[in-house]
């Protein structure tokens, strides 16, 4: 009887051994499947990189003081020049 059970047990635990590595490679073939889904999906959005948006950000930036700078010394030169008849 101990051996028979012995048995049976050695071979419940060597199914569920089989069966554990099996659900392993099931989650890393899942995992692989949804990273190149999201990679694909994140590629078609046509979404920009955070360098790239930063870049940006700076270049506006720059721009919007050079704006500025340029409005005041623009309002300067037209007081300097005093009132302009309008057509």
């Amino acid at each position: 009887m101990t051996q028979t059970s012995n048995r049976f047990f050695d071979e419940i635990a060597r199914l569920m051994n089989d069966a554990a590595g099996a659900a392993q490679g099931v989650k890393r073939e899942v995992d692989t499947v949804v990273r190149n889904q999201a990679e694909r999906i994140l590629r078609d959005l046509d979404l920009v990189k955070r360098e790239e948006f930063e870049a940006v950000k700076d270049m506006a930036r720059l721009a919007r003081e050079e704006n500025e700078a340029l409005k005041a010394r623009l309002d300067k030169l037209e007081k300097k020049a005093g009132p302009v008849a309008e057509a």
